[in-house]
C-alpha cells in the first residue's frame, strides 16, 4: 500500500510569494509531480499550515485544486491556518466537537487526522476533548492504525522550532505509550524538515514542506532558519512487516544521473566510469 503525505504548502494570494517561491504554483507542481508517478496510492494526506495567513480564500482556492484530484485527500490544519474559515469550506473535517479530526480506512489499516492547532500561538496544544477523542478512536479497533499530525510531538533539539512544538508532547506520548503495539507510524509535518526518529516506540517522519525550506540550525537559539533547498514531499511505502518512508524533492532542477548498475559484476574499475 502507498500514502502520499504532503505538509505545510502555505497557499496565499496568486502571486505572493514566501521566500521568493510562489507557493500556489509550487503545490500546483507538487500535485502533478505526485498524481504523475504515484497515481497508485491510496491516500494524500496533507498535515497542516494549508494556508499561510488562514484566508478563507485560501481554503476555496484549494478545494477547487482538490476537485481535480482522483486520490481521496484528507486535509488537517495548522498553526497558520484559521479553524473556522477551514470548516467554512470543509465542514466534513469536523469531528463533531469543533476540531477537525477523522479516520479514515485504507488495506493497512486505520488513519486518524489529529487537530493540535492553538489559536493565537504557533505551538501546538492537544487538550483533554482532543486526547479523549484519541483514546476513544484507539479503543475502537486492534488496529493498526497510522497518526497524522502538524506540530512535532517530539523534541528536535532545535531551541526555536521546539518552542513552537507541540507543549504537551509528553502526554501525548502516553496515549501513544498505552496504544504502541497497535500505531505502526507516524507522521508530522510543521519543521520543513526531513526528521525520523520515534515517538514512544512508534517510528516517526516529518519531512520539507512544497514551498519553503528550514535548515537545521543547533546555534540559532532565538530565530528560525530557512535555506534555499529544493521543495519535498513524501511518499511511504506500507507492506505487511514493514514502512518505507521517501521524501521526494520534485523541486530539484538540477541533472538526475542514471548510472551504476546494481549488477556487481559490471564493477569493472577500469571500465565504469565515476
Amino acid at each position: 500500500m502507498k500514502l502520499i503525505h504532503m505538509s505545510d504548502i502555505h497557499l496565499t494570494t496568486p502571486g505572493e510569494t514566501i521566500g521568493g517561491r510562489d507557493p500556489v504554483a509550487n503545490f500546483d507542481a507538487a500535485l502533478r509531480h505526485a498524481i504523475a508517478h504515484h497515481a497508485d496510492a491510496e491516500l494524500l494526506v496533507i498535515t497542516g499550515d494549508l494556508s499561510d495567513w488562514g484566508d478563507r480564500d485560501d481554503y476555496q482556492r484549494l478545494k477547487a485544486r482538490l476537485a481535480d484530484v482522483a486520490l481521496p485527500v484528507r486535509l488537517l490544519i495548522g498553526n497558520h491556518d484559521s479553524r473556522p474559515n477551514f470548516l467554512a469550506e470543509f465542514p466534513e473535517g469536523d469531528d463533531g466537537a469543533g476540531f477537525v479530526q477523522g479516520t479514515h480506512d485504507v488495506s493497512a489499516g486505520r488513519c486518524l487526522f489529529l487537530d493540535t492547532t492553538e489559536p493565537g500561538t504557533h505551538a501546538g496544544r492537544y487538550c483533554a476533548r482532543r486526547r479523549a477523542w484519541l483514546e476513544a478512536r484507539l479503543a475502537e479497533c486492534d488496529g493498526p492504525f497510522f497518526l497524522f499530525l502538524h506540530h512535532n510531538p517530539i523534541p528536535t533539539h532545535i531551541g526555536p522550532l521546539d518552542q513552537i512544538g507541540l507543549q504537551d508532547d509528553g502526554i501525548f506520548r502516553d496515549i501513544v505509550a498505552r496504544h504502541a503495539a497497535k500505531i505502526r507510524h507516524i507522521f508530522f509535518g510543521h519543521c520543513h524538515l526531513p526528521i525520523a526518529g520515534s515517538t514512544a516506540g512508534v517510528p516517526t517522519t516529518s519531512l520539507r514542506g512544497t514551498n519553503h525550506a528550514s535548515y537545521p540550525n543547533f546555534a540559532e537559539r532565538e530565530l528560525l532558519s530557512g535555506a534555499d533547498l529544493p521543495e519535498a514531499y513524501g511518499v511511504a511505502f506500507v507492506g505487511r512487516d514493514y514502512v518505507t518512508v521517501h521524501m521526494i524533492e520534485y523541486g530539484y532542477r538540477g541533472t538526475v544521473r542514471v548510472a551504476g548498475s546494481p549488477e556487481y559484476a559490471t564493477w569493472d574499475r577500469a571500465k565504469i566510469k565515476r
